[in-house]
């Protein structure tokens, strides 16, 4: 990795799905290591998605990105809409003739998954739709971004899921939420045999128990600040990381010259954390995914000693 305080000067990152969450966190992350980041999102200041988080908007992870250093362009896109898309990539490719990293992080499905419902009494629409969102947006964002991406060696794709694919061996309930879930790994799998005859190579990375901005003011009713409240509802929150921490790992991977070492492999933001030395916001590197194996899912009580 660089020892630069700005390794990805000069470079250009598409965050596809940077309205909050992760994808803000990815996108502010590659501005301060000192990228121009298109950020793309359905949120805006004049329109809310059918998500309904009207706080959380393009143009304002565009100028969290400034004010961390690189240069932020919100473009409101549907990446279901093909033509959105590539008049998106066009204007990359007008305004900068280059595009290094593409992150694939859309999602917005969690409100069409019906949790308790088995495959069959899931209601269809929805459950197609989470996969349109999760799947079907990825493939067509990567169809139109990644012959801009190979123009030049060094590209990196970045596809962003939920569970590492040790971890999601195992049924991630309900039947559409498994799927979308373990789509962006099936993805990382097919792209990475393809994407190093023209020099570039493809991720799978997923962050651990997330303290998105939904998580925190509708799962948990806490804020970031006084977010260890939330372990009173659930202990295990405890091991739960900020969105900066894979925003991070992304970065790191980025600004990584070697990174096609890790081509077609699914990384975490704690495994990541140990491998090029970042921590979370508190100074901790909390390692979920380990943490929900052993302890978690073993039953065992909560403690995150030596996970975090």
């Amino acid at each position: 990795m660089s020892t630069s305080s700005s390794p990805l000067t000069g470079k250009v990152a598409l965050v596809a799905g940077a309205t909050r969450g992760a994808g803000r966190a990815m996108a502010v992350e590659l501005g301060r290591a000192g990228a121009t980041v298109y950020v793309t999102g359905r949120t805006t200041r004049d329109h809310v998605s059918e998500i309904g988080r009207a706080s959380e908007t393009v143009e304002g992870t565009a100028e969290l990105v400034d004010e961390a250093g690189g240069r932020g362009v919100a473009v409101p896109t549907d990446h279901l809409e093909h033509g959105q898309v590539r008049e998106l990539v066009e204007r990359i490719d007008r305004e900068q003739g280059r595009l290094d990293v593409l992150v694939n992080d859309i999602w917005g499905g969690d409100h069409l998954v019906e949790w308790d419902k088995k495959m069959w009494e899931h209601d269809l629409d929805a459950g197609l739709r989470v996969l349109r969102l999760s799947v079907e947006s990825h493939i067509v964002t990567s169809r139109y971004a990644i012959p801009l991406l190979i123009r030049r060696p060094g590209g990196l794709v970045v596809e962003v899921t939920d569970g590492t694919a040790e971890f999601n061996t195992r049924y991630r309930k309900p039947f559409y939420y498994d799927l979308a879930k373990y789509g962006p790994l099936r993805m990382v799998l097919g792209l990475a045999e393809e994407l190093p005859a023209h020099g570039a190579c493809a991720v799978c990375v997923t962050p651990g128990w997330l303290r998105s901005e939904a998580m925190l003011d509708t799962a948990f009713r806490v804020t970031e600040e006084n977010w260890r409240e939330g372990t009173a509802q659930d202990p295990h929150f405890a091991i739960s990381e900020s969105p900066a921490y894979v925003g991070r790992a992304v970065a790191a991977l980025a600004s990584d010259p070697d990174v096609a070492r890790f081509n077609g492999q699914s990384l975490s933001s704690g495994g990541l954390a140990r491998e090029y030395g970042f921590t979370d916001v508190d100074g901790s590197a909390p390692d979920a995914w380990r943490y929900l194996t052993e302890v978690e899912q073993q039953g065992r009580p909560a403690d995150v000693t030596g996970y975090r």
